[in-house]
């Protein structure tokens, strides 16, 4: 449901979120980590960002008023908004997106504040809920990230049983 609130909330950067979010979530996570164990609240934190990113994705259909993968490459700007992600597309098509990202800011921002590990909670954790929330017959390969320590992150998207016409879209 988008109301007013969500148009706001999405004229802030994807980018400004992630490190307001970060900002809020470490105090938190390193007080409920030293009360209840750290690798604990971890976990909860990753089910927790699971879950809100599924939700993103069915958002996104909504919005977006269609789960194709091509669809899908079209809302990729927003998450590069202000310079945030550095992209080489190395493929595009209705059944694949592979692209690399060669800079990410996310990343940087996180490492600058000290919060790699919470980064890769917050940022890297979602992507594959998010397409899976978007599009259940979509998969996400990604063998490494910057944050990572890798030099880019490397996204593959492709549409499972391509030949197959199953994909419902909205």
């Amino acid at each position: 449901m988008n109301d007013t609130r969500d148009i706001e909330l999405n004229e802030v950067g994807v980018l400004k979120r992630r490190e307001i979010e970060a900002r809020i979530l470490a105090p938190l996570v390193e007080a409920l980590g030293s009360e209840f164990g750290r690798e604990r609240v971890l976990q909860i934190v990753r089910e927790t960002i699971v879950g809100i990113a599924k939700d993103q994705g069915r958002q996104l259909v909504q919005i977006s008023g269609s789960n194709s993968l091509q669809q899908f490459a079209v809302v990729l700007p927003s998450w590069t908004k202000e310079g945030a992600l550095e992209i080489e597309v190395l493929a595009e098509s209705e059944d694949e997106l592979r692209f690399n990202v060669t800079r990410c800011r996310y990343a940087e921002m996180y490492e600058s504040l000290g919060l790699s590990e919470l980064g890769a909670v917050l940022s890297c954790g979602r992507d594959a809920a998010l397409i899976g929330g978007f599009n259940s017959n979509i998969s996400l390969e990604r063998p490494q990230t910057i944050l990572g320590g890798a030099s880019h992150c490397g996204f593959h998207y492709a549409r499972r049983n391509p030949a197959s016409s199953g994909d419902k879209e909205s």
